[in-house]
């Protein structure tokens, strides 16, 4: 497959994994990618994950605002085949026409379920006990083009949304390795998707990131997993809002959605059927700490009864 003319499409580090092997197994002639953007407080303008690596291996690098008017490149660099992975742009059909070998996507679901930008947290959000990747020819629409493979990942009870990311991530660099020669001899599978089926997993909004204690304990813990690493989710108490960091299930009783015990090194909030026992928090406009530390000074005993929303 050397010899194969590659084009990537990504952003993030998830695509990481993919782009790596696709460089020492094909040849990438380009790599597309989000524009840089400033980063952190200090607004620094950084590249993204997916273009620090293709200039690392000295491939040439295309960022537009918008691919669906400014796709030129791609046309003249005449590629066999073009591989996506969470770019973060409808692709148009001036592009998808282009390659011979067509365009093929690496979604990290198991379409047709949860189409779109959020599939892992959407996952995790709702409880699932696995989901998986698909590898996928790209049409016009969002996500439902025909499956090329599936395969399945156990989503283990403690797993967040980085941990899961990863397993997703070395998978589906995998995936495409496997199955690239049986496309390029046009054996592989090629199954239309069940629109019927499918569900919407749309990208993670601020609305997302607030946690509702009138829900069940699994229902709030799963939304921390969804949400962690970044951005975290958050309560708000006495008009400050707080992130959860690190939290834990407990078996708790009393009133729902107030803070119903605090220790040294912890507090409890009441959930629907339980509660939450949180370690770890991010106070807004600080760095994370722990809760020990948090403490440290205040007086933790004018918490407990507290209303959280």
């Amino acid at each position: 497959m050397k010899d194969l003319k590659v084009i990537f499409m990504g952003t993030p580090v998830f695509s990481v994994p993919i782009l790596t092997e696709l460089i020492a197994n094909c040849n990438v002639i380009m790599v597309v990618s989000a524009p840089d953007a400033f980063i952190g407080r200090k607004k620094i303008l950084t590249p993204c994950p997916i273009k620090k690596l293709a200039l690392a291996h000295g491939i040439k690098v295309f960022t537009p605002e918008k691919i669906r008017t400014n796709y030129e490149p791609l046309k003249e660099a005449n590629p066999d085949i073009i591989i996506t992975c969470a770019y973060g742009q409808i692709v148009p059909q001036e592009v998808l026409d282009i390659p011979r070998l067509g365009c093929i996507n690496i979604h990290a679901s198991l379409l047709p379920k949860y189409r779109g930008g959020a599939p892992i947290h959407h996952a995790i959000m709702n409880g699932d006990s696995e989901t998986g990747i698909t590898l996928m020819y790209m049409d016009k629409g969002m996500d439902t083009g025909d499956i090329i493979k599936k395969e399945v990942v156990s989503i283990e009870p403690n797993d967040m949304l980085d941990t899961l990311s990863n397993k997703l991530s070395a998978l589906g660099a995998k995936i495409i390795i496997e199955e690239l020669p049986n496309i390029i001899n046009g054996t592989n599978e090629r199954i239309k998707q069940n629109d019927e089926e499918a569900t919407v997993a749309n990208l993670i909004k601020r609305e997302h990131e607030h946690l509702d204690f009138s829900k069940t304990k699994e229902e709030v813990y799963n939304l921390i997993r969804a949400l962690s690493p970044r951005p975290y989710p958050y309560f708000i108490v006495d008009g400050l809002e707080y992130k959860i960091v690190e939290a834990r299930k407990t078996d708790a009783t009393g009133k729902v959605g107030t803070i119903i015990e605090v220790a040294k090194d912890y507090f409890v909030i009441m959930c629907a059927n339980g509660g939450i026992k949180v370690t770890k928090i991010k106070p807004f406009g600080k760095t994370i700490m722990l809760v020990s530390d948090y403490f440290n000074g205040f007086k933790k005993e004018t918490l407990v009864g507290k209303e959280v929303r």
